[in-house]
């Protein structure tokens, strides 16, 4: 609500005049063609929420939850996604390099490592089978390899919302915006900084679909394998859902880890029980050295070129000084704190390169925050007076060749 009044009183503003352009100046001459604000705003926000939307893969819900708490809980990293969408990238990144070493390990195909991953395989009773603890048990264990292996990968892809199509568009919508941004810029036409903190963001999801290519979209239902590991639950005739629901009553309250479970995994101190659950959590996926590794490596080289993109508007044109060196501040932040993270990381300091690197993110995290949120109100800010140049749309027919 904060973000939206600020942006309808800037953009209410009508006699601004900063740096000599005014709203009433920024109409482009008649023989050009021409944009207006709406259409700016319009471009930006429905790029960011295509491709956020449709970039961002959660794993499997708890199925005894409402349609609103669903929605509720897909908006929530979808706001993650927009403040810090790195720290998505560093998720598909271990979810990935996770996903290649079940399936290398067990014998499976990438699709069911992926499903494995995201809690898409649950007991008889209703618990996630999520984690390599579970199928290394001797006496289950191979049970439930058994039982997974037996799933088809068409069955798998079958509880899918997406396809390639519905990716490829905003694949496609993401590609488009980023060529209308270069030919302004070869142009000589001003791009406004909501553009490009908008081409920052389809640079970035370009990476999270990349990663999460194989990974199966907004699944809202599990598939049960395996024996009843729970004799003390009520019989197998029970549904899935009654069982859940008797495993919640079961096992109560959780512990504080577990009721800030995106904080704990992102920071690699959550310990994920599923036993003890009915669906893995939201940011969460096996854990080993390679992969936290590697992870941390893609994590922080995608948060150095998104900062690196909106300092491209170092030179830009703002309304005030007071922006301008916000925005430059705010920019370079963005861009150097993955990048003294990832030192820290590879340096090893603190006890060891883990710890060293989470007691970093801690002491960080509240200026990459601050800065995050101020890259999000500053474009907007802007918006209440741009050089005339702006309004001007690009001329496609010099790209015609002449014959």
């Amino acid at each position: 609500m904060l973000l939206l009044f600020l942006l309808l009183h800037f953009l209410s503003i009508k006699s601004s005049q900063v740096q000599g352009y005014t709203l009433d100046s920024r109409t482009p001459a008649d023989n050009t063609s021409s944009r207006d604000l709406f259409t700016i705003i319009w471009g930006c926000l429905t790029t960011i929420f295509a491709s956020t939307w449709v970039s961002v893969h959660p794993n499997v819900p708890p199925t005894d939850k409402s349609w609103l708490a669903l929605f509720w809980r897909r908006l929530w990293m979808m706001v993650i996604a927009v403040i810090a969408p790195e720290l998505i990238v560093g998720f598909a990144a271990r979810q990935l390099y996770s996903a290649r070493t079940s399936s290398e390990e067990y014998g499976v195909s990438l699709t069911h490592a992926f499903f494995f991953e995201m809690g898409g395989f649950v007991s008889q009773s209703g618990h996630p089978i999520a984690t390599s603890k579970q199928l290394d048990e001797p006496l289950l264990g191979p049970k439930y390899l058994s039982a997974i292996k037996k799933i088809k990968v068409e069955d798998i892809w079958d509880k899918s919302k997406g396809d390639a199509l519905s990716k490829g568009v905003a694949l496609v919508q993401g590609l488009w915006f980023t060529t209308q941004c270069l030919a302004r810029v070869y142009q000589n036409l001003p791009v406004t900084e909501l553009e490009v903190a908008t081409l920052a963001f389809a640079v970035v999801n370009i990476f999270i679909w990349m990663l999460w290519w194989g990974k199966p979209y907004n699944v809202q239902q599990p598939i049960p394998v395996g024996p009843d590991e729970d004799s003390e639950l009520p019989g197998t005739t029970l549904s899935l859902l009654q069982l859940q629901q008797a495993a919640r009553r079961k096992i109560g309250h959780s512990n504080l880890w577990e009721r800030y479970r995106f904080v704990g995994a992102f920071m690699g101190i959550y310990r994920y029980n599923p036993k003890s659950s009915t669906s893995v959590p939201a940011f969460w996926s096996r854990i080993d050295a390679k992969a936290s590794t590697q992870s941390v490596i893609i994590q922080c080289f995608v948060g150095i070129l998104f900062g690196a993109i909106h300092c491209a508007a170092w030179n830009s044109q703002f309304p005030s000084a007071d922006e301008m060196w916000m925005w430059r501040v705010c920019s370079l932040c963005v861009a150097v704190i993955p990048l003294l993270l990832l030192r820290i990381f590879q340096a090893g300091y603190v006890l060891d390169s883990i710890l060293g690197f989470n007691i970093a993110l801690v002491s960080v995290i509240p200026i990459y925050i601050v800065a995050r949120i101020l890259l999000i109100i500053l474009p907007f800010m802007a918006l209440r007076s741009l050089p005339p140049g702006a309004l001007v749309d690009i001329d496609w027919t010099s790209y015609i060749p002449h014959l």
